[in-house]
């Protein structure tokens, strides 16, 4: 490998500057160097039923024996191998998320194929999501089937509340999801499952680490089952005296965090056809920021702490009246919080959610029938300038086809939502797939999605009842390769979003003091991205390759904070009882502005980790991030952790 993080990035992207050729240049290049190469490794290699893999890839495959695909439920909410599914998926399983050393979901998330991420400064701070280019808020998030949403600002899932200490597996579907999940799921639906205790014998572990910075992490934590009840529980607490993430002039202290999370199931099965869910969640989080005196003040920078906490609860019961009908009937609600201090400022946001979905399986048909019903509540600073007490709901029935029978699969959603404010919300989705060799399936899908601006954009003090929903329209096409180890595939999509809710500085239509929002926007996200994976010998490798048009059509700039270049690639071997992997990711300049007037670097980062089972029930991991030492922003003026290491330990017994 090139010399680390820095060098690399900048020979395979010229230091990271524009190339000299098109958009699709990029694409007819790529296509014509890396798929062949790819098919023809995968073409040397017997054929099995392997799933796909993400960019971190298990050592240990060979020598495992051949089992069954891992099933999904996130693309059409009905289990289904992975193979089957039509839809961009990537499954991270628990032993990915072990491996990745990271703390929060983001760090994680952004090392996967069609992901990035914007962050004012390192861990615990306020962070963003983009999945194909779309703002975060066009990403719907659930957690064991609970979704989470911010109805202050401009929404979004609060990703920097939600820890990965007692998560099992993630689920990411790319493209419009609208037709199954209704409102947000515009550019794509990201699930996260916490562990559970089905089929197994009482299983306490206990964990520990310490890394740069003085950070620290210990966590606890049980599984098991016991006749027909089932049950998980696990708590972590991570600290950190941070690193000073935004260099002011009169602030240069440290920037730290605590946070402390929980989570619980509980399962019974009380006879072969009926099951009762339980699931929670829970977590507080305490990171510092730099702020500064309120308007009425001096204006010079001050220590804040943001007070995030976020509560998730979920009860389900699973009916499987015939062979052939299941019902699941469930009812949950999130709950966040989000507090300033010593600045004064405090929003609450309340979902709640009732779900009766039905389904039907009959040879190679699947039939779906869902009724839904949403409730937000958004308070926001009750004891400030201008607070909210507000709240909505909407009322859905939704619809779904599922076929998939020898050479030949196909999928149609359609939904109709009843919001409360904006009416009646339709939203469709088709997709087809042709598997035209072994090995090989083609698919293609069209679908279209919808977000309801959020009860801040529309009530508060910038906000504006005249807001619409916002709308989009997605087609793309895709090639898959899957074989054994070897795996090459290539998707295509152009999404067109209009009526986008902006933030205009310029507006007094509102009568606020700094600007109004405004349904003034339409943006195009076209892209192609390009993945693979091999084994070479001993060495798992793949990779992705990201090429992004992200254009505002009103002013032909490229939104803001969005690499139109990203390249990911991960390598692990197994020698005797250690496996060792290295990571890296490359990407593009961005522009921290829509005005495309203030640019970001582009850069690359490496990292390397090591794992083993040093004692029969011991596992040891440990991390080096940004071995180079890199320096590089996702926001203008906000510090990324330099050169970090991390070494933990973890004790889980084997019976």
């Amino acid at each position: 490998m090139p010399n680390a993080g820095g060098e690399a990035g900048g020979r395979f992207f010229k230091d990271c500057k524009p190339m000299k050729f098109r958009f699709s240049g990029v694409a007819a290049a790529c296509a014509v160097v890396c798929m062949p190469a790819l098919a023809q490794v995968a073409a040397d290699t017997p054929s099995d039923t392997s799933s796909e893999a993400a960019p971190e890839v298990r050592a240990d495959a060979a020598s495992e024996a051949p089992s069954l695909p891992p099933t999904v439920v996130t693309a059409t909410r009905v289990e289904q191998p992975l193979t089957d599914v039509l839809a961009d998926v990537t499954l991270i399983d628990e032993e990915q998320i072990r491996n990745s050393g990271a703390v929060y979901i983001g760090d994680l998330l952004v090392r996967q194929p069609g992901l990035s991420m914007t962050r004012n400064g390192g861990p615990g701070q306020t962070t963003s999501m983009y999945i194909r280019g779309a703002g975060t808020e066009f990403t719907a998030v659930y957690i064991n089937g609970v979704r989470v949403d911010d109805q202050a600002g401009s929404g979004g899932a609060p990703w920097v509340t939600i820890p990965l200490d007692q998560v099992e597996r993630i689920e990411i579907v790319r493209g419009p999801a609208a037709a199954v999940y209704g409102s947000d799921a515009v550019a794509g639906v990201v699930q996260i499952f916490t562990k559970r205790g089905e089929g197994a014998a009482f299983s306490p572990y206990v964990g520990a680490g310490a890394g740069s910075r003085h950070t620290g992490k210990v966590e606890a934590g049980f599984s098991g089952q016991q006749g027909a009840v089932d049950y998980s529980f696990g708590a972590a607490r991570t600290t950190s005296r941070g690193y000073n993430m935004r260099p002011l002039p009169n602030n240069q202290d440290k920037d730290g965090y605590r946070q402390t999370s929980i989570s619980g199931t509980l399962g019974v099965q009380l006879n072969p056809q009926h099951r009762l869910e339980l699931a929670g969640t829970h977590s507080d989080l305490d990171a510092q920021y730099d702020g500064y005196v309120g308007m009425g003040g001096s204006g010079l920078p001050e220590d804040d702490h943001a007070l995030n906490r976020l509560s998730t609860l979920g009860a389900t019961w699973i009916a499987k009246w015939t062979p052939d009908y299941t019902m699941r009937f469930s009812v949950n609600e999130s709950r966040q919080r989000y507090e300033t201090t010593p600045s004064p400022y405090l929003t609450k946001t309340n979902l709640r959610n009732w779900l009766l979905h039905n389904e039907w399986r009959r040879g190679a048909h699947t039939l779906t029938a869902a009724l839904e019903r949403r409730e937000d509540k958004l308070v926001n600073d009750p004891d400030g300038y201008s607070p909210i007490l507000r709240s909505r709901h909407q009322n859905a029935i939704a619809l779904g086809w599922g076929f998939s029978q020898g050479a030949h699969a196909a999928q149609v959603n359609l939904r109709h939502d009843r919001d409360s404010e904006f009416g009646g919300q339709t939203t469709g989705s088709a997709s087809y797939g042709y598997a035209f060799a072994p090995g090989w399936r083609a698919t293609v899908g069209v679908g279209t999605a919808f977000r309801v601006p959020t009860l801040y954009q529309r009530f508060s003090e910038y906000g504006s009842p005249n807001l619409k929903p916002q709308k989009s329209r997605n087609v793309e096409v895709g090639v898959r390769y899957e074989n054994g180890p070897h795996s090459a595939g290539v998707s295509i999509y152009h999404n067109r979003i209009r009526n986008m809710v902006s933030f205009d500085y310029g507006s007094t239509a509102c009568g606020g003091l700094w600007g109004c929002y405004e349904s003034v926007g339409s943006a195009t996200l076209r892209g192609i991205t390009f993945t693979g994976a091999t084994r070479l010998g001993s060495v798992n490798l793949s990779g992705s390759l990201d090429l992004l048009d992200p254009k505002d059509n009103d002013t032909g700039n490229v939104l803001a904070r969005r690499a139109r270049r990203q390249l990911k690639l991960a390598a692990d071997t197994r020698v005797q009882d250690w496996t060792f992997g290295a990571e890296w990711q490359a990407s593009s300049y961005r522009w921290n502005n829509d005005k495309n007037t203030e640019r970001l670097a582009g850069y690359g980062v490496l990292n390397l980790f090591a794992s083993a089972t040093i004692a029969r029930d011991w596992q040891l991991l440990a991390r080096i991030d940004n071995l180079a030492n890199k320096k590089y922003e996702y926001a203008k003026d906000y510090a990324n952790p330099g050169r970090s290491v991390w070494v933990g330990v973890r004790w889980q017994p084997r019976y």
